[in-house]
């Protein structure tokens, strides 16, 4: 029998963590983007926030930054496939992994993938509506799930470059 914490044992919590963090990454997502379609953007327009900020309303038919952008009928299913693909991964990932911060990375991609897949299923595009720009150069529009892979990404990152792993 495998005691709880030894080397053979699922790290629960963990996966609990990342879980919570899809999650909530799922929630403020649909919330921020229904909020968007259905108040904000009544009609459609252009609302500066601040110098740099701006709230738009853009549909993305691609994935990040628009590549792959396509108004061909099966690119929804087709990118959807491939995130969901993608999740399954890193799911598997989730499952084993051994430290919170690495959990919690996970569970923001996770989340903020799912999170725009909702919206390829319900709209055949991505709601994105927040434009940051600077001198006259925007950043693409995003959203709150494109914002949580990016700190999920980027926290994988700093964990693989500056986390040493435990010695045996």
């Amino acid at each position: 029998m495998i005691e709880a914490g030894t080397a053979g044992s699922l790290p629960r919590p963990r996966i609990a963590m990342g879980l919570a963090a899809a999650l909530v990454c799922i929630l403020l997502d649909q919330a921020s983007k229904w909020w968007i379609l259905e108040v904000v953007m009544q009609p459609p327009r252009v609302i500066e926030v601040t110098s740099f900020f701006n709230l738009v309303l853009a549909w993305n038919r691609g994935v990040s930054f628009s590549l792959f952008y396509s108004h061909h009928d099966a690119m929804p299913w087709v990118l959807s496939a491939l995130a969901l693909g993608i999740v399954a991964y890193l799911l598997n990932w989730l499952r084993r992994a051994e430290r919170a911060w690495t959990a919690l990375a996970l569970g923001l991609v996770i989340g903020g993938a799912l999170g725009n897949v909702i919206d390829r299923v319900r709209f055949q595009a991505v709601v994105d509506f927040l434009d940051v720009h600077a001198a006259g150069w925007h950043w693409p529009a995003f959203n709150v799930a494109d914002a949580g892979i990016c700190v999920g990404v980027a926290m994988l990152v700093l964990d693989g470059l500056f986390v040493r792993p435990e010695k045996s």
